[in-house]
């Protein structure tokens, strides 16, 4: 069955605002696996512009599910790992001026250097996922890279402006599942996803993971974390394994 995996970023980008100690992103994870979650994500920045390392570190000897650890591919972000010891990692771009991640990890062509960076994480027993566009090209290369999963961009989609666009990108993400899966990728979708697109994805076999936090802590601001968090769970729990 999928599982929902529920991002805190968002709850530290608040406490943020002011530097102060609240919102608490540890606090939301576990008020999130209480409501339903089975994952947390976290994802430390090199610019600390949310999560913070003292997050990542109390997270890592707290969380009750399964603790995913995005991150750049840079030798300081190898060793936060290293030290944090989550249960997987996920590689992410990270450009300075950007929002919130733009797009998917460029893999074709760096195969090698994936897997070398890699290697030192699968050594300590940290899965590692890749996340990328929903391309031929970025999967057939994730593949040869030794990851055990990728997480298939879904901001395209999420973000069509209107129903031909959207059908085109839910059409590539769909194929992107199935190539993947038949070369022996775990898959999880994520970026965007909110409490109706998600819908798109109820009868689609095979996927691992939701990875979703925008959308549970917008809502969150009206009917509160617990709520917000068991209604994905619920969505997602109905959805075909």
């Amino acid at each position: 069955m999928p599982i929902l995996s529920v991002n805190v970023d968002h709850v530290a980008t608040l406490r943020q605002q002011r530097l102060g100690k609240e919102p608490d992103p540890v606090t939301a994870a576990h008020i999130a696996e209480l409501a339903g979650a089975q994952g947390i994500i976290m994802h430390l920045r090199e610019d600390r512009r949310h999560i913070q390392d003292r997050d990542v570190d109390r997270i890592a000897e707290s969380v009750k599910t399964r603790f995913n650890f995005e991150m750049a591919a840079t030798d300081e972000m190898r060793d936060i790992a290293l030290k944090a010891n989550p249960h997987i990692i996920c590689l992410v771009p990270e450009k300075r001026e950007e929002l919130t991640t733009e797009g998917g990890l460029a893999v074709a062509g760096r195969e090698a250097e994936i897997k070398d960076y890699i290697a030192p994480l699968h050594d300590a027993g940290i899965e590692s996922s890749l996340f990328i566009e929903a391309s031929k090209e970025q999967i057939e290369a994730s593949a040869k890279t030794g990851c055990e999963y990728i997480e298939i961009h879904t901001g395209h989609y999420a973000d069509a402006e209107d129903k031909a666009e959207r059908g085109a990108e839910l059409g590539r993400i769909l194929d992107g599942i199935k190539l993947a899966q038949d070369l022996g990728l775990k898959v999880n979708l994520g970026h965007g996803l909110d409490y109706r697109n998600i819908l798109a994805f109820a009868e689609v076999p095979g996927i691992m993971e939701y990875s979703i936090g925008y959308a549970i802590m917008a809502r969150a601001i009206f009917t509160g974390l617990d709520e917000a968090v068991s209604r994905m769970a619920d969505l997602i729990a109905g959805f075909v394994d």
